[in-house]
C-alpha cells in the first residue's frame, strides 16, 4: 500500500508499522487517517500473525501537529478526536497482537498510540507521557480511558494533570512498559519477541487477545464465562490436534496445516 506519512510492510508473519514524518513525527489529521487504512489492511493479511509500530531517531511519535490544532473551531477539534479515536480504536480491536517499539519520546498522541497497543517494548532513552494540560487541552485519543485501565486511576491522574514525562524506567516501574531494553537492542527484542508470537497458534493468539480485552470491561463471572466459551472454540479448528500432537512427539507445530 501507497502511504505518504508511513512505512508498512510485511514479512515472516510480521506487520510492519513505521512512522515517518520527520522531525517529530506529529499525528496530523492526515496521518491520523493513514494510520487507520494501515490497520485496515493488516486486518485482512492473513499471513500476518503480528504487527509492530515502531519509528527511528529521536521520536517515537512526539503528539498532535499542534500547527494544525492551533486552528481548529470546537467541531473540527471533536472531529479531530473522533478520528483519533476511531483509528486507535482499530489498533486496541485488532483481532492480531500489536506490540509498540517505543523509541525516544512518545508524548500524547504517542503515548496514546503505545496504550492502545497489547505490549510496549520502550528503549531506555524513552520519556513518555500525556502533556496536553501544558497546552490547555485534555488527552483526545483516548489516553484518559487506556492510562487509567493500564496504571490505575491515582498515578494516571498525577501523570495527566501535572503532564510530566517519565523515563522509562518509571514507565517500567508503573506498568506502563512490559520491557525496557537499551536502545541498540529495541528492534532486535521486539522482531524476537513477535517471531515468537507468530509462531504460536494463530486462533488461539487471537481468542486469547480478544478474552483478555473483553474482560477488562466486566465482571469476572461473564470474563470467565468469555474464557470457557473461547476454549470451546478452539477446537472448532485443527489448531489443537496440531499442537497436541506436535507436543507429544515433540515436533514444532505446522499452523499452516489447520487451513487445509
Amino acid at each position: 500500500m501507497d502511504f505518504k506519512h508511513l512505512i508498512v510492510s510485511k514479512a515472516d508473519g510480521i506487520g510492519w508499522l513505521k512512522f515517518n514524518r520527520p522531525p517529530m513525527n506529529a499525528l496530523s489529521t492526515e496521518v491520523v487517517f493513514e494510520i487507520e487504512r494501515a490497520m485496515d489492511w493488516f486486518a485482512v493479511q492473513d499471513d500476518v500473525m503480528v504487527i509492530v509500530l515502531h519509528a527511528e531517531g529521536r521520536m517515537f511519535v512526539a503528539g498532535a501537529d499542534i500547527a494544525e490544532m492551533s486552528s481548529f473551531t470546537p467541531m473540527q477539534a471533536r472531529a479531530f478526536a473522533q478520528n483519533g479515536h476511531r483509528a486507535l480504536g482499530k489498533i486496541a480491536a485488532m483481532e492480531k497482537p500489536v506490540i509498540a517499539a517505543v523509541n525516544g519520546f512518545a508524548l500524547g498522541g504517542g503515548c496514546e498510540i503505545a496504550l492502545a497497543c497489547d505490549i510496549r517494548v520502550l528503549a531506555d532513552t524513552v520519556k513518555i507521557g500525556q502533556p496536553e494540560v501544558s497546552l490547555g487541552l485534555i488527552p483526545g485519543f483516548g489516553g484518559t480511558q487506556r492510562l487509567a485501565r493500564l496504571v490505575g486511576p491515582g498515578i494516571a491522574k498525577e501523570l495527566i494533570y501535572t503532564g510530566d514525562a517519565i523515563d522509562a524506567n518509571e514507565a517500567l516501574r508503573i506498568g506502563l512498559a512490559n520491557k525496557v531494553v537499551p536502545s541498540d537492542k529495541l528492534m532486535e527484542t521486539v522482531t524476537e519477541m513477535a517471531k515468537k508470537i507468530a509462531a504460536k497458534g494463530p486462533t488461539a493468539v487471537k481468542l486469547a487477545k480478544a478474552c483478555v480485552n473483553l474482560g477488562q470491561d466486566t465482571d469476572l463471572a461473564t470474563g470467565n464465562s468469555y474464557e470457557v466459551e473461547a476454549f470451546g472454540i478452539c477446537f472448532s479448528t485443527k489448531e489443537p490436534a496440531i499442537g497436541t500432537s506436535a507436543f507429544l512427539a515433540k515436533q514444532k507445530p505446522d499452523w499452516k496445516a489447520a487451513k487445509e
